[in-house]
């Protein structure tokens, strides 16, 4: 008999704390993959801007098939009341009777606890709680979601060391990669137009740049080495632009699309992860690391836990802190010989994939429904 594929009848509902088009990441590639077998609807943190009642924006995502809701609230209303309220509408609009809550943000409770699904995941990708301009009530409501959940995944290994104690059903799944779509990089040859005249040696950067990036380091590499050329990739946010190290050889490029990276990376020397160590960086396992190795670049990186454990023990990736070890470590990978390294990055890949990491976590919540004989929500009511 065929293994299940997470009851096709069962809808899933994700409430996610991240915009679905502004970077394309885990739940972008997971919950990708899960619409090619139901019904998925991401559900994003609400917006005050309505100017009459407030409203739902849902409108479909043609590249995955996910349905994207946005809600809109007026300034002063009472927004538990009013999200709840929009939450029992949506579901019946869309005639949403089984489902399964598939929670990135424990924020959401605040308009969800109400609700009966199937079965409860907690895919706890970040220490949110560590991140500037966090809730207060983050850590309540996490703990109120541990409760409720019946299963739990962690991004990264460091995050599940971290929290599972916590919850008895609780599995690492850290950051994987779709291997085609970045090994593309070895085969293009022209550069973009924005990048073109950007001179060699180029270091580069593609993510969100905010308060996990060591901007000193940053800086400094670029100062060490005036002959260098830093190309930063990604949206800026939560940090005061101005603060960014503003140098002839450091060039910001902007966001650019998913399907654009290669493009970019393509004409990149080295590949860089340079994240400052702190509150918000202590349990991210940043997903770029496995998608620069793909693309067949050296990869230098700040000690990020999950980064240092498995890539640096394995030697598949530098890593240094100062300034003067990131200079060197960089200058190494520039006239290393590619041809062990990549030879390296490519076993170690063979391990992972997103189409591996989704099939495993689909069976692991296959197991929960079928032996969840009453609605999660109930349960864990019941058992509080």
């Amino acid at each position: 008999m065929p293994d299940p594929v997470l009851q096709a009848e069962l809808d899933l509902i994700c409430l996610s704390h991240l915009r679905w088009n502004f970077v394309f990441q885990r739940p972008q590639h997971l919950l990708t993959r899960c619409a090619k077998e139901r019904r998925v609807y991401y559900v994003e943190e609400p917006i005050r801007d309505a100017d009459g009642a407030p409203r739902l924006e849902i409108q479909s995502d043609s590249l995955s098939s996910v349905t994207i809701v946005v809600p809109h609230l007026t300034p002063d209303c009472a927004r538990a009341k009013v999200l709840t309220r929009l939450m029992n509408e949506f579901l019946a609009m869309e005639s949403i009777d089984r489902y399964v809550l598939w929670y990135y943000t424990p924020m959401a409770l605040e308009f969800t606890a109400h609700l009966k699904p199937e079965a409860i995941v907690y895919d706890c990708m970040d220490e949110l709680s560590g991140f500037a301009n966090a809730p207060v009530e983050l850590r309540e409501r996490e703990d109120e979601l541990m409760q409720r959940a019946n299963i739990v995944f962690t991004g990264g290994q460091s995050l599940f060391e971290a929290k599972r104690h916590a919850h008895s059903n609780i599995h690492a799944f850290p950051s994987s990669v779709d291997v085609d779509h970045f090994a593309e990089a070895r085969r293009i040859t022209s550069d973009p137009a924005d990048q073109a005249a950007i001179p060699h040696p180029r270091l580069g950067f593609f993510g969100v740049i905010d308060e996990r990036m060591d901007l000193e380091l940053l800086a400094g590499v670029a100062k060490a080495r005036p002959d260098w050329h830093l190309v930063m990739l990604g949206p800026v946010v939560k940090i005061d632009p101005s603060t960014l190290p503003s140098l002839p050889n450091i060039h910001y490029l902007g966001s650019k699309a998913y399907q654009e990276l290669p493009h970019y990376i393509a004409g990149w020397d080295v590949a860089l992860l340079p994240f400052a160590r702190n509150e918000a960086t202590r349990f991210i396992s940043p997903t770029k690391t496995p998608e620069y190795m793909a693309a067949g670049k050296p990869v230098v990186s700040t000690s990020i836990r999950d980064v240092v454990r498995p890539y640096g023990q394995q030697g598949l990736v530098r890593i240094a802190d100062t300034v003067d070890e990131f200079v060197a470590a960089c200058a190494a990978a520039l006239v290393e010989d590619p041809t062990v390294r990549v030879r390296d990055h490519d076993v170690f890949l063979r391990q992972t994939s997103w189409d591996g990491t989704w099939t495993r976590m689909r069976h692991l919540v296959d197991s929960i429904l079928k032996g969840t004989a009453q609605p999660a929500a109930a349960r864990a009511a019941g058992d509080s």
